[in-house]
């Protein structure tokens, strides 16, 4: 018997195979299905798919046989990787003196024909082979092996298909762990910025109240733009942190909800407006939704509706219809309307129009980059249709 040499690139053979980390892995019907196939169409009792590792065959799937690996001295499949541009035959071991007295010849197993096609990876490095077994001598006819040689790139494109698969994954668990470490980042720096921002707005009303009768009106006004952009600041990093918490709240189960009274929970929230009429319309009474992200969106968008109307009496009216796959929603007012040009921009992030609300305070644009995130999370759209004049009328899905 003559051993199998090493390949002449063994050490980035044996790396390559390692990184598709299929090795001792359980069977799988996808290479089963392979080896059933190459065995009827070669006309052969056994077919293999083996992994030569560095010092044994594992068998990933093996067909007509009951074996699970061998030494790799053993293994023809050794001798095939090194002729990696051609199907390695041998028609008939007991006369070939690299396996005559080879144990797998000579043991129970007794075979005697072999047909292997190299598994080479994209970096051009045989992985192991597609194999075809009989215990008698046999000859491969041209359209035989042109279709081992199909289904051993089938072997290939299922083991790549696996292994960026899991690529894939651990770049998604990867990506999740660096979420939730922005996350952290996002609160601590909430909290650290805040921190001295409040500080700053106590020390300058302090100031003001101790020292206001010697300080002259431009000086008063000095100390009002720092409390008023501290307190800018302060909003701007409530939103940022906000944004960067809607992540969490896609994670809540969805529950049955009762739009009756959800509409008068929210109306609660809204119980100084006295000037606000607030409707639903809708012939559906119960929908089955993440409540927490429902919401959000809600209040969101009737906040907005007040404080951006021109109106003595604020109407906003709430509508929901169904279809197969989504719940449908729209929030109407009856404000001045968003101009056709600025209907996509309202929804980037740190986007702000030059329009105050009725308080005369400016936004930060992330409330309405916050809902988007939300809904498309939640498998939904979000878009806003107005007439200036004439009220917006914003209109979401979520999935069922």
């Amino acid at each position: 018997m003559i051993k199998p040499a090493d390949h002449k690139n063994e050490k980035e053979r044996l790396e390559d195979l390692q990184s598709y980390s299929i090795l001792d892995t359980l069977s799988e019907t996808d290479y089963d299905d392979i080896t059933a196939i190459a065995a009827e169409i070669c006309g052969t009792e056994i077919s293999l798919i083996s992994l030569i590792d560095d010092k044994r065959q594992w068998l990933k799937s093996a067909h007509g046989i009951d074996l699970k690996e061998t030494p790799r001295e053993n293994a023809f499949c050794a001798h095939a990787i090194n002729d990696q541009e051609n199907v390695f035959i041998v028609q008939d071991a007991r006369s070939d003196e690299r396996f005559h007295d080879n144990p797998l010849v000579t043991g129970e197993t007794s075979l005697v024909f072999y047909a292997g096609v190299p598994l080479v990876s994209d970096n051009g490095l045989p992985l192991g082979a597609l194999c075809v077994i009989d215990k008698k001598p046999k000859l491969l006819s041209q359209t035989q092996v042109k279709s081992l040689k199909a289904l051993g790139r089938q072997v290939m494109h299922i083991l790549n298909l696996r292994k960026t698969k899991s690529t894939l994954e651990k770049t998604l668990e990867n990506l999740e762990e660096k979420n939730l470490e922005l996350e952290r980042f996002a609160f601590l720096a909430a909290h650290d910025l805040k921190s001295p921002l409040n500080n700053i707005n106590g020390l300058s009303q302090l100031f003001l109240d101790v020292y206001g009768s010697e300080i002259d009106e431009e000086g008063k006004e000095m100390i009002s733009l720092i409390t008023s952009s501290s307190n800018k600041l302060g909003k701007l990093i409530d939103g940022l942190l906000e944004y960067s918490k809607s992540e969490t709240i896609l994670n809540e189960k969805k529950s049955n909800i009762n739009l009756k009274h959800l509409i008068e929970d929210i109306s609660g929230l809204f119980a100084y407006e006295h000037q606000l009429e607030l409707q639903l319309n809708s012939s559906i009474t119960e929908i089955s939704v993440n409540k927490t992200v429902l919401e959000q969106v809600l209040i969101n968008l009737i906040t907005n509706a007040i404080k951006y109307n021109d109106k003595e009496q604020v109407e906003i009216e709430i509508g929901v219809t169904a279809s197969a796959t989504h719940y449908k929603f729209y929030v109407q007012d009856n404000g001045p309307g968003i101009a056709l040009e600025n209907q996509n921009k309202i929804f980037e992030m740190f986007e702000v129009l030059g329009n105050k609300d009725k308080f005369g305070k400016k936004g930060n644009g992330i409330g309405l980059a916050t809902l988007k995130k939300v809904v498309e999370h939640s498998g939904g759209r979000i878009k806003v249709t107005s007439e200036p004049k004439k009220g917006a009328r914003f209109i979401f899905t979520l999935k069922k």
